[in-house]
């Protein structure tokens, strides 16, 4: 993703890093170093969910294991994701089948702010041993998921022009409070801190983007206009109508994460939804991203997506780096994964083929070196590593 397609390539890692990537005959292969044949087979960089709930909202596990959203304050800025994801979840080994070695796991969508985001790995015992980055940015939501959460409460935000005004009130208190902070310290006085207004400091300060889920245009539209209110950086997320004002979107230069893709328009703001969405944004200049948004859409279809976005009218090339280079990029994160360039995690997977072609099937999955997974063609099977009881890398 870095770069040109290289025929006959080879990539070495090193401690967990890349330390090299080019034709065979230009990368050197310390003496001892174990080597992987991959001829004829296509390796990428490992793929990147931008936008999921994976390990928050576990599979088969009904209330006990969801763990998204935490609906009895509409600012729930101080709540992480971090402290709600279970590693066991079995939508982990799915992500390897498929070959999505990170996550952005967010907060669900039910409160106007709804958390701090985290990055992890697919594979590992603890949350804190897969960690990439955490806060990642901040969740938050408009359109018909708070007002629907809410209004059933009786209480604000039941309207649209509700929910704004919470994430309004909100900053402008975090505008206050940073205000407050900052001429006690410059007296030396103690000051009470609050661990909302804190994260939100950040937000306005434009340490964390502000991943604003949103469907129809209109509330896109007041996303941006939020934005432009209090100077922090916006991320679109879902973007269902965001095909209608792209240009808008564009202009702004502001990106957008897609999806998911493969659902029914099971309420009012998905009725326009379509797979030539990602194609139109990406062709106006959007920096787009695609998610599953798991458990919504299995994570292992992440690519199968892509596939179906390219048969739409998005340029192929782009759509492998909508799952790739883009999502790293557009979460903070391309210092780490989303390519196969040197410097970066050794988060590599050997596919079959193009994996644009449905037929196509991770073979092999690796994390920082380590191999995590691999597909046994003769029986059919995946098999996941056991993190409990690993073998040296």
């Amino acid at each position: 993703m870095d770069g040109d397609p290289i025929e006959g390539g080879t990539v070495l890692v090193i401690g967990g890093k890349i330390a090299a990537v080019g034709p065979d005959a230009e990368v050197s292969v310390p003496e001892g170093v174990p080597t992987v044949d991959a001829a004829g087979k296509w390796v990428l960089p490992g793929f990147v969910e931008a936008h999921g709930h994976i390990g928050v909202h576990e599979e088969a596990e009904g209330w006990a294991g969801q763990d998204t959203n935490e609906m009895t304050d509409p600012n729930g800025a101080r709540m992480r994701a971090l402290d709600a994801i279970n590693p066991a979840d079995t939508g982990f080994a799915d992500a390897l089948a498929g070959g999505v070695t990170s996550a952005v796991i967010k907060p669900g969508s039910g409160n106007p702010i709804g958390g701090q985001t985290v990055a992890v790995k697919c594979w590992g015992r603890s949350v804190d041993e897969m960690l990439v980055r955490q806060p990642v940015s901040v969740k938050s939501a408009l359109g018909e998921n708070p007002k629907r959460v809410y209004g059933e409460k009786k209480q604000l935000p039941s309207t649209r022009q509700g929910v704004a005004a919470v994430i309004r009130d909100a900053f402008t208190r975090a505008q206050d409070y940073q205000a407050k902070r900052d001429h006690a310290a410059e007296e030396g006085k103690p000051f009470e801190r609050d661990p909302s207004l804190e994260v939100l400091v950040k937000v306005l300060a434009g340490e964390l983007p502000w991943c604003q889920h949103t469907h129809r245009a209109d509330d896109i539209a007041t996303a941006l206009r939020l934005a432009d209110e209090f100077g922090y950086r916006v991320v679109i997320n879902h973007a269902t109508e965001a095909h209608l004002i792209a240009d808008e979107i564009a202009r702004r230069e502001v990106p957008v994460i897609s999806g998911p893709l493969f659902t029914t328009r099971s309420k009012v703001e998905l009725r326009h939804r379509t797979l030539a969405n990602p194609g139109i944004l990406a062709r106006a200049g959007v920096k787009v991203a695609i998610t599953t948004d798991h458990p919504v859409v299995p994570i292992n279809f992440l690519v199968h997506q892509v596939t179906l976005s390219v048969k739409e009218g998005l340029d192929p090339a782009e759509g492998l780096r909508t799952i790739t280079a883009n999502p790293a990029e557009i979460m903070g994160l391309d210092d780490r994964v989303g390519s196969l360039k040197p410097g970066l995690d050794g988060d590599v997977v050997i596919w079959s083929g193009d994996p644009l072609d449905v037929m196509s099937r991770a073979l092999r999955v690796f994390i920082e070196g380590r191999e995590v997974y691999s597909y046994d063609e003769e029986k059919r099977v995946g098999r996941v590593a056991d993190p409990y009881y690993r073998e040296a890398a």
